[in-house]
This record gives structure tokens, C-alpha cells and sequence, in this order.
């Protein structure tokens, strides 16, 4: 007897109306075919009268509460809910179908023919249907206090986190408790009418399953609150998107497109899933069942479709650049994910979380493999033209600024990369495997972008060869390599490389800046005499000028166009030639020029004075230098002498 043996439904399988009156009639007809042995039964316990009494009554009481409500439900008046000011109808209708349903309970298990059992059934039909038009006028014209963002926040009140847990039997009074406990406490009329509202649906829910109509319940709930969720993803910019769809977006629609969706799902999560699934936990408290059901109808699709859109991202065109969309992504994901786990929480749309995963996954996958490429595009880079003078490659710079760029994303790349790090034997003519040991903590990503520094100091070196003068070529090394370090100041990668790492490639600079001055000038200091020898004969002084002075102006002739982007390097490198060269020169100088002081044309034999190649030096390694020419013009201070000035 599927209706009147209400205690032994399974509330997610209720009957229907229409078999539960065919069952009951069959219950009729049978038991009256007994009618002839009635008199075979024994008389009933007075105890058992007194019961029947009770339960008689609580039908009748019934009747008179349930039909004054079928009556305004069938007039042509306005629809008059309960659930109005204090909840009094709407208490004393809950009351009297549970006492209805005892009644049913107790004449059935009495085998009782009597008319009243049949008048609880139709009693209980009527309720049913009006509790059900209830429920589904509750939720219809109530969405703006059962907004997801409304309850969200109510979600954060005590109170309604322990009416959660509420007994079925108690759910009646919550109305009460929910209006004095928010007197008491500070909290928007908003949110006050978001809990009445929500205590209201939960006491028909309740009342619904105890009494077998489970299925009418939750069917309007998954109807209208998918609806609703549905409505609130399309609102949010949240829609199914096909790889050829995303593949074929111009970059800067593209990162439009990934920035509105992330601030989208963290609404979407944080608010519209979360507020979702707590309404539906709190309605549905009393069967897990249902409460799973209902919500994987009305999350699952939406859930999907959200976190479909990073690994569709991820399968388009790879490209350097999209590797900073891919790790915003991912990294939305990943400080989602315990929220996401914890609102699809359920068996029943464990494909939400899967989806969620199987984006991250996708994402880390296409972020190695772009930095994978990166690190070949540098290897491959097969420009063959020298920069002139020795200056910062475009190689070195769009490298570093790349690497700049990663370094921002440490927290992202150190999940990504954790223990995908790999590198590859390379040929370290003057690169040694320090810059990667002494990164600091030996983590995966100081690692890995000490590496690709590596493979771009490997590559300089390759390019270093192009030149045709080798103190060029060390040059060009120290101005790039003070290029990376200057971009690893002032950047994240500090943080990550360390001090020691940037020490070590310091060193570099210094040992190419001082190969580049013994390579450079050694031809002008071997034009001196290493001591000064009062012996020597004027000719051989005159010798000595004139191939220091030939190889003095070749040298700067030479150097004029090479450059020193670094202001503190080019400082450096000036002032160690100058310390060396000028005293050498001005001790040679000074002791010889006594012995040509009588001579014809000195201004020829001694074209540069220790000032001069002063100037010369500091004028030297500039970028904007347009032209640059030494200028011979006669010393106040000593009239035979030749003055050598650099002029822009």
C-alpha cells in the first residue's frame, strides 16, 4: 500500500496520487470482503479506543484547516500564501498533516475500513498540492531574496549554520527563531528576509519528504534554481566556446576574453555555485539523496561549461606570450580548486572537480611546453650580423625581459615546473655550471631560469665569434652579461636567482672587461719603455713617441664607435685603462720631453699629452656618439707640445 504506508517510503520514490488511490480502493475493497468475520474479532483494548479517537479528531481537525485553504486556493482569489507575518497558518497547516499522517499510520497498521481513512487520503492529497503550490510560489516570487549573493552572506550568519542541522521535528519553529535572533543581531533586512525565506521552503521540504512527496518537491526546486543558475552564468559572460572558436581570436581579443574570465568564475564560484549549493544543502537537510540529486541537476552543466574554457585556451596555437594568459589561468584554477572540491563535493558531479583538474593539467602541460620552445628559439636564433659596437644584442634583451616577465609568476611556475626541470649538456667554452648550483634553495624554478641564462650566455658566446676583433668580442660579452644583471636587480628574478647567482655572473662581467683592456691597449703600453733610462739616445725617444702616438690614435680611432650601454660599467672600464695608462704615459712624458724640448716640429713628435689621453679615454664607449675627430691645437702651458681634444 504504497500511500498509507507512508513510514516505509523511500522519500526519492514517492508514488502518485492516482496509484495511491487505486492502491487504497483495492485496500477497501479487500478488507470489506472480511466484513463477514467480523464478528470472529476480538473486542479492542480500551487503550487502542482511546487512540482511535485521538487519531479520528486529528483528521477532523484536519479537514477544517486543510479544506479552509483548498477553498481560497479554489476561488477566484488572489493566491494567499501561509507563509505570511508570524507563520501562524503556515505552523498550524505543517502541524496538522503530520498529525494526518499519524492518523493514516495508525488506521493502517489497525487494518481499518472505516471512512475516515479514506477521507485522510484525500486530506493528504489536497495538502500536498497546496504545500507544493507553496513551494513553488516560495521559489518564483521570491529569487531576489534566494539570490545566490544574498545567500552567500547568510550563509556566513551563525544562526542559519545551525539551522542546518535542525530536526525535521523542529523545523517549525525556526520562522520564530530566525526573527529572534536577528533582532538581536546586526544583520541587513536583506539577509533577514533571505533566511524567513529560506526557513520557509525547508519547513515545506521537510513536511513533503516525511510525507512521500519527495519527487513533487524536488522537481520544481531543480526546474526553477537551474534556471536561475543558468541565468546567472549567461549574465556572468559564461558560455560554451569551441577550440576553433578561441584558436581564431586576435591576441588582444583573446586576453580580453581569459581576464573576463577569471573575474567571472571567481564570481561564479565564490557567490552563484557556492550560494547554489548551500541553499540546496539547507532546503534538503533532511535527505542526502535528494539533496545530491537536486543539486548535480541543476550545478553539473554550468560547472563544466565554466571550467571548460582554460583547457580549451590551452589546446589553441601556442605562442611565447601566451604563456602569461595560461599561468593567469591556472592560477585562478588552482586557488579555486578547494572551493570547487568543496562545493561539488558529490559523487554525482565528481566531473566538475575532474574538468577543474584536467584544465590545470592541460595548462601545465602548454606552459613546459612553451618554455620548452623558448629555450629552443634561443638555441636556433640564427642572426648572423654582429650588433655594432659591441652593444646589447636583441637576443639578450627580449631574453631578459621574458625571463622578468616568468619571475612575476614564481608561485604559479613553482607548481608548474616543480620536478619537470631537465637540461642538456651543453659546451661551456667560458660558462661554467655554477650560475645553475648556486641558485638559492635549488628550487625547480631558479633552476630553470638559471638555465635558460645559461643557454643565452651559450648562445652570446656563439655570437661573441662573429666579430672580427677579439677585444671586441669580450666587450660585447661584459655589456650583455651587465645587461642581465641589471635586469635581475631590478626585477622578481633577484628574489628568485639570489645575490650569490648575480655575484657569480659579476665576476664574468669583470674577468671579459679586463681581457678586452689587455687585448685592446696592450699594443699602446708596448710602445713605452717599461723604466726610464736616462741612456737613451733621442733618437730612439723619438721612436718611442712616434709609435705610441700611431698606436694611441689607431686604438681610438677603433674604439670610437664601440659602446658601453652601462653607465657604471663604462665608468669602470674607463677609469681601470686611465689609472694604468695615464701615469705610465706622463712618467715617459715628463722625463723625455726635457730632451726634445729643443726640437723641430714637436707638436708632430709629440701629438698627445698626459691630459689629452685623459680626454680621449672619458669620451670613449658612448651610445650617442655621432661623430668624433682630434683636433691638433698649441698648449698654453707648454708651447711645442701638440693638444689632441675630443669634440661631438
Amino acid at each position: 500500500m504504497a500511500i498509507l504506508d507512508m513510514s516505509k517510503r523511500e522519500p526519492s520514490s514517492p508514488s502518485t496520487p492516482q496509484r495511491a488511490k487505486k492502491s487504497l480502493f483495492s485496500f477497501v475493497k479487500t478488507t470489506s470482503s472480511l466484513s463477514s468475520f467480523s464478528s470472529h474479532i476480538p473486542p479492542q483494548k480500551p487503550s487502542l479506543t482511546f487512540s482511535r479517537s485521538i487519531m479520528e479528531e486529528n483528521i477532523d481537525n484536519a479537514d477544517t484547516i486543510i479544506k479552509k485553504w483548498d477553498h481560497k486556493e479554489s476561488s477566484n482569489e488572489k493566491f494567499t500564501s501561509l507563509f505570511q507575518e508570524d507563520r501562524k497558518e503556515a505552523k498550524e497547516y505543517i502541524q496538522c498533516v503530520k498529525d494526518l499522517k499519524k492518523a493514516m499510520h495508525f488506521f493502517v497498521t489497525q487494518h481499518s475500513t472505516c471512512n475516515k481513512l479514506v477521507l485522510a487520503q484525500n486530506l493528504m492529497q489536497k495538502a500536498m498540492k497546496r504545500l507544493e503550490n507553496e513551494f513553488y510560489q516560495i521559489l518564483s516570487t521570491k529569487k531576489e531574496h534566494l539570490d545566490p549573493e544574498s545567500v552567500s552572506k547568510s550563509s556566513q550568519s551563525s544562526h542559519i549554520s545551525r539551522s542546518i542541522s535542525v530536526d525535521s521535528s523542529e523545523s517549525t519553529d525556526l520562522g520564530n527563531e530566525i526573527q529572534h535572533t536577528t533582532s538581536a543581531e546586526s544583520i541587513s533586512e536583506a539577509e533577514h528576509l533571505s533566511l524567513l525565506t529560506m526557513s520557509d521552503l525547508k519547513m515545506i521540504a521537510d513536511c513533503m519528504i516525511d510525507s512521500g512527496y519527495a519527487k513533487e518537491c524536488w522537481k520544481i526546486y531543480r526546474i526553477i534554481r537551474k534556471s536561475i543558475v543558468d541565468e546567472g552564468l549567461y549574465r556572468l559572460g559564461i558560455e560554451s566556446r569551441s577550440s576553433a572558436y578561441v584558436n581564431a581570436m586576435k591576441p588582444n581579443v583573446l586576453e580580453h576574453q581569459v581576464k573576463h574570465w577569471i573575474d567571472s568564475t571567481k564570481i561564479a564560484v565564490k557567490t552563484l555555485f557556492y550560494g547554489e549549493r548551500f541553499l540546496c544543502d539547507h532546503v534538503f537537510s533532511t535527505s542526502k539523496t535528494i539533496n545530491e540529486t537536486c543539486f548535480s541537476d541543476i550545478a553539473k552543466e554550468g560547472g563544466i561549461v565554466l571550467l571548460k574554457f582554460p583547457e580549451v585556451v590551452a589546446k589553441t596555437k601556442k605562442s611565447h606570450e601566451k604563456i602569461f594568459l595560461l599561468m593567469d589561468l591556472h592560477e585562478t584554477i588552482a586557488e579555486l580548486l578547494p572551493e570547487i572540491e568543496s562545493i561539488f563535493s558529490f559523487d554525482s558531479i565528481s566531473s566538475v572537480k575532474v574538468q577543474a583538474v584536467s584544465s590545470l593539467n592541460k595548462l601545465k602541460i602548454s606552459v613546459l611546453n612553451i618554455i620548452s620552445d623558448f629555450e629552443l628559439s634561443i638555441q636556433r636564433n640564427s642572426l648572423k650580423t654582429p650588433v655594432p659596437g659591441g652593444g646589447i644584442h636583441p637576443l639578450t634583451n627580449s631574453v631578459a625581459e621574458y625571463l622578468a616577465s616568468l619571475a612575476s609568476y614564481n608561485g604559479v611556475l613553482s607548481y608548474i615546473i616543480s620536478d619537470s626541470t631537465s637540461t642538456t649538456e651543453f659546451s661551456e667554452t667560458y660558462f661554467d655550471s655554477a650560475l645553475i648550483s648556486e641558485t638559492p634553495k635549488n628550487s625547480s624554478v631558479c633552476a630553470k631560469l638559471a638555465w635558460i641564462v645559461l643557454v643565452l650566455l651559450c648562445k652570446l658566446d656563439c655570437k661573441a665569434e662573429l666579430y672580427n676583433n677579439i677585444a671586441l668580442s669580450y666587450l660585447f660579452l661584459a655589456n650583455n652579461i651587465q645587461f642581465i644583471i641589471e635586469r635581475v636587480r631590478g626585477s622578481a628574478l633577484r628574489i628568485i636567482l639570489g645575490d650569490e647567482w648575480i655575484l657569480n655572473l659579476e665576476r664574468k662581467v669583470k674577468l671579459y672587461s679586463t681581457k678586452y683592456e689587455n687585448v685592446a691597449w696592450n699594443k699602446v703600453f708596448m710602445c713605452l719603455p717599461q723604466s726610464l733610462d736616462p741612456s737613451i739616445s733621442s733618437d730612439m725617444i723619438k721612436e718611442h713617441f712616434k709609435r705610441f702616438n700611431e698606436s694611441f690614435e689607431e686604438t681610438y680611432q677603433r674604439q670610437k664607435s664601440w659602446v658601453v650601454p652601462d653607465r657604471t660599467l663604462r665608468d669602470e672600464i674607463k677609469v681601470s685603462i686611465a689609472r694604468k695608462l695615464v701615469p705610465f704615459y706622463r712618467d715617459f712624458y715628463e722625463y723625455y720631453m726635457v730632451v726634445l724640448s729643443g726640437e723641430k716640429d714637436l707638436e708632430v713628435l709629440v701629438r698627445f699629452s698626459p691630459d689629452n689621453i685623459g680626454n680621449c679615454l672619458s669620451d670613449l664607449f658612448h651610445e650617442n656618439v655621432r661623430s668624433r675627430s682630434l683636433i691638433l691645437s698649441s698648449s698654453t702651458s707648454l708651447p711645442n707640445s701638440c693638444v689632441w681634444q675630443c669634440i661631438s
